[in-house]
């Protein structure tokens, strides 16, 4: 058995879903700089945890309806995202998206790709179904060193080795499982990252991945055609 690993925000969605919701709530200046220093890992920013969480106090009050909107005004799906995971699936891969985003979108993109796992940040909701600003409580955080672990104990239980492992993903908080994995792949990544990742894409579509693992154009379209 093989594992293959995905990052979802800027990986499998060309969106980062945090900015999408801060937009929603005219804060995305505030917000998305905040993304940016993370991703360039920029001080006080350099761990993703504090990052991420100055982001989510910022989202407090946010809406349930705003995830309905996401799913079916916004995000997009990055090219050559069903063909990969379909590929994958049809060579008897286990496909996960791990995302240090949340996980109301996580689970719709692991089920709209058909992927096996999703794993990411849940929200804490009030009584209305509203964001509250923080994290749920006795939740870790999906940061670079637990989408490492995830990965680890996916692959345990599917027993999977570190040689049958991919992991594709973008953002600095990429890199530790990037570096795990047999095979670690920075999918059109910020520059601090393409310098650090194994291997490097940057022709903007996710089939690239199915090339590096010697797929042919012909195989693609075969089980894209069933």
């Amino acid at each position: 058995p093989r594992l293959a690993v995905f990052d979802m925000d800027s990986t499998l969605i060309q969106q980062e879903v945090i900015d999408e919701l801060a937009r929603s709530l005219d804060l995305y200046a505030s917000v998305s700089a905040i993304t940016e220093a993370a991703m360039r890992g920029e001080p006080p920013y350099t761990d993703f945890t504090s990052s991420l969480l100055a982001r989510v106090a910022l989202l407090r009050g946010v809406e349930p309806g705003i995830w309905r909107h996401l799913r079916e005004e916004v995000i997009t799906f990055s090219p050559g995202a069903r063909e990969v995971v379909r590929c994958l699936r049809s060579d008897g891969w286990v496909t996960a998206v791990l995302s240090g985003g949340f996980i109301n979108l996580a689970a719709w993109v692991k089920w709209e790709l058909g992927m096996d796992f999703a794993f990411a940040n849940e929200l804490e909701e009030d009584g209305a179904g509203r964001l509250t600003g923080r994290v749920k409580e006795g939740t870790r955080v999906v940061d670079g060193e637990r989408k490492r672990e995830l990965m680890l104990e996916i692959a345990k239980g599917k027993g999977v080795g570190r040689e049958g492992m991919l992991a594709v993903g973008d953002g600095s908080n990429d890199l530790l499982m990037m570096g795990e994995a047999g095979l670690g792949v920075a999918f059109c990544a910020k520059p601090k990252v393409q310098e650090r990742a194994p291997a490097r894409i940057n022709g903007g579509s996710l089939v690239d991945v199915l090339y590096v693992l010697g797929w042919a154009e012909g195989e693609i379209r075969e089980v894209m055609s069933r």
